[in-house]
This record gives structure tokens, sequence and C-alpha cells, in this order.
């Protein structure tokens, strides 16, 4: 079995780092050099956004190999055999779709309709150079890459791997649903303590 073939957002990897790294600057000036609450303030603060950062910049992930689809959102991970899909769904968002008629987002393939138009005014483009329309009598042009946007190719990826694999003995199974208690309970944790300190005053 090949390995899990891993699908995240470069751009959501990139805003996750900067916004880690100005919480860690501004975060740490006010625990070690703030005075009176300050310093708890900032604890509180740190301890609910740093979680919820990282949940929704870093931790997406969509990883497929040939049994299962496993996709890691915010605050939950699906495990998805082959077997138990019923398809791709793409529109405002991608999601794939169970057996069960569950949805569930693909947070790290997220729709780009800037890129899809794009891409769509590429192949009008080049299908009419090909046609020879509005070419000036000019040679039409030779592709100069894919004229997909790069999600939709994503999910168009996973749609032939889950029809090439959806029958297979080792596709079969359950689907099952883990919540990351790991991501809520320290960012839970701490808007409790700071609300405490808000409402102490």
């Amino acid at each position: 079995m090949l390995p899990d073939r891993a699908y995240r957002s470069p751009s959501s990897l990139v805003a996750g780092v900067l916004l880690l790294g100005i919480a860690a600057w501004l975060g740490g000036d006010a625990l070690f050099v703030g005075h009176g609450r300050a310093p708890w303030l900032a604890l509180a603060t740190l301890l609910c956004a740093v979680p919820l950062v990282i949940a929704f910049t870093l931790r997406p992930v969509v990883l497929a190999n040939d049994d299962r689809l496993r996709v890691r959102n915010p605050f939950r991970v699906v495990e998805l055999p082959w077997g138990t899909v019923a398809g791709f769904r793409s529109g405002f968002s991608n999601e794939v779709v169970a057996e069960s008629g569950a949805k569930y987002q693909l947070w790290s393939i997220p729709v780009s309709l800037r890129a899809r138009k794009r891409a769509n005014r590429a192949q009008m483009r080049e299908a009419r150079e090909a046609s020879g329309i509005g070419g000036g009598g000019r040679t039409p042009l030779v592709p100069s890459g894919p004229t997909r946007a790069q999600t939709d190719q994503i999910m168009d990826d996973l749609g032939r791997l889950w029809e090439a694999r959806e029958k297979a003995d080792t596709s079969q199974g359950e689907v099952t649903v883990k919540w990351a208690y790991e991501i809520m309970a320290p960012a839970a944790a701490g808007a409790v303590l700071l609300a405490i300190l808000l409402a102490v005053g």
C-alpha cells in the first residue's frame, strides 16, 4: 500500500505560522514584562487563542491512501473507508459525502472562487485559440499548464482514487469520528479563565 497522500492549504499554513509568531511576541511581552493582571490576562488569552489558531490553520489536512480517506478538521477527525464514500461535492466548500448521507467538509482543501474563475477564463481562451477564433490567423497556442483550479484538481484526484478503490476488500468498514479534545479542552479552559479575570475586574 502506498503511503498517505497529504493535502493541505499552503496559505493557511503561512497564516498560522504568522499568527503564532505575533501571539508569541505580544503574549510573551505581556507575560514577562507586564504588571498587575496583565500577565494573567495574557496567559488566559494565549491559552484560548493558540489552540484555535492551530486548529484552523495548521491542523487541517486530508490524508488519502488505497484503503481510506482521513479528514482532519479543526475539531474532529473523520475516517472513511472508500467503501463508505458516496461521492464528493464542490460548491462554496469541498465536501465528502458518506453512504449514510452525512457530509464532511474538507477544511484543508478550500474552494477558491477566484482561482476557479481564472481557470475557466483560461479554458475559454484555449478553446478560442484551438478553433482559430480571435487568433488573427496565428497557430493555436499549446496550453501552458493545467486549466483547472488547484483545489478542483485535488477533488478530481480524490474522486478517481475513490472510484478505483471503493470495491476493494481492504476499503470496507465503518465511518469513525473522533473529537479533538486536545484542542477543545485548553481553548475552553482559557476562555473560562479569561471570563473570570474580566468579571473580577
